[in-house]
């Protein structure tokens, strides 16, 4: 938990992408883990079109980096499951630029990916029977003559194509070529967590994570890990009736929808880019960064969703 407090905590022109990179390879050394880090040059020939171009505005190289845990005796039949974490380093919103009063804190936007490599520095000491992989995509997001406009087309590592109505809702693009990714893995259950959504924080407030699944035990395991946890979540649906909102004339889908139901719209958004794996959703975009502390935390990053995921792990995922 206080890994991935001290990487939200960080300031921006030192936890970059590269950075997360680092600190990957460092868990990797320390606790016998596997790493795979992708640089530009690799995400360009693994065809992760959606997270190269969220990243084309900076300087910065974006990075997917994968960690896998391994238990002793692990064959082709152990059980996988995948966290998949929204590392995006710095936001300044793209083209869809955030105004004073909401860019201050943006440093936080890679407190999911944070909270993936927080969880896997603990997970060789919990010793779960389970294949354990983490996968965070981290880039920032800001202008420059290279960065990626509205109303650009971009294909999908799955093959599908994304119009950019709105290059703020960038997390969900890095995710969505993350999340194929690790769906080809053959891993048999995907948690992602990230600060995805304000509309989110509108419905739940500050402290609870919303919750998304395409399983509902798989999600009633989940929340119950949560509350083992101490860490609020509320279980939101996947309301197919909203999809439409998503659909474009020019591409297979936009990556936003209209207003209303804007944390939903986006879970649907993630959910086309899962397959058929068993998959939840965490938008800790509330509960991942206090203004003040309380008993548990201090004020900034808190750690939320690590204490989840190894909860999540000390029972059957």
């Amino acid at each position: 938990v206080c890994l991935a407090r001290d990487l939200v905590n960080g300031p921006p022109i030192e936890v970059t992408p590269t950075r997360m990179g680092e600190v990957a390879e460092e868990i990797a050394r320390e606790h016998g883990l596997e790493v795979k880090i992708f640089d530009k040059a690799a995400l360009e020939a693994a065809g992760m079109n959606l997270i190269l171009a969220v990243s084309a505005g900076s300087d910065e190289e974006p990075r997917l980096i994968h960690l896998t845990y391994r238990p002793a005796g692990a064959d082709k039949d152990t059980p996988q499951v995948a966290f998949v974490g929204k590392g995006l380093t710095f936001d300044a919103g793209g083209y869809n630029i955030k105004p004073t009063g909401s860019i201050e804190d943006m440093k936080m936007d890679m407190a999911g990916g944070a909270a993936v490599l927080g969880a896997m520095s603990a997970v060789a000491a919990h010793k779960p029977n389970y294949v354990v992989h983490g996968i965070v995509p981290s880039s920032e997001n800001l202008i420059s003559g290279s960065a990626y406009k509205v109303a650009d087309i971009i294909r999908s590592l799955n093959g599908k194509t994304v119009e950019v109505m709105n290059t703020d809702a960038e997390g969900r693009l890095i995710l969505a070529d993350a999340l194929t990714y690790t769906e080809r893995l053959g891993v048999d259950r995907i948690v992602d967590m990230a600060t995805l959504t304000g509309a989110c924080m509108i419905a739940l407030g500050p402290h609870c994570a919303g919750l998304w699944s395409n399983d509902d035990a798989f999600g009633e395991r989940l929340a119950a890990a949560a509350k083992r946890a101490g860490e609020d979540v509320w279980t939101m649906p996947l309301d197919k009736r909203l999809r439409s909102m998503l659909d474009s004339p020019n591409a297979d889908l936009k990556n936003v929808g209209k207003r209303w139901g804007g944390a939903i719209t986006a879970a649907l958004f993630l959910q086309e880019f899962v397959g058929d794996a068993t998959w939840a959703h965490l938008d800790i975009a509330g509960p991942a960064f206090a203004e003040k502390g309380d008993t548990l935390t201090t004020s900034g990053g808190t750690g939320f969703a690590v204490a989840t995921l190894l909860e999540l792990l000390g029972s059957e995922v």
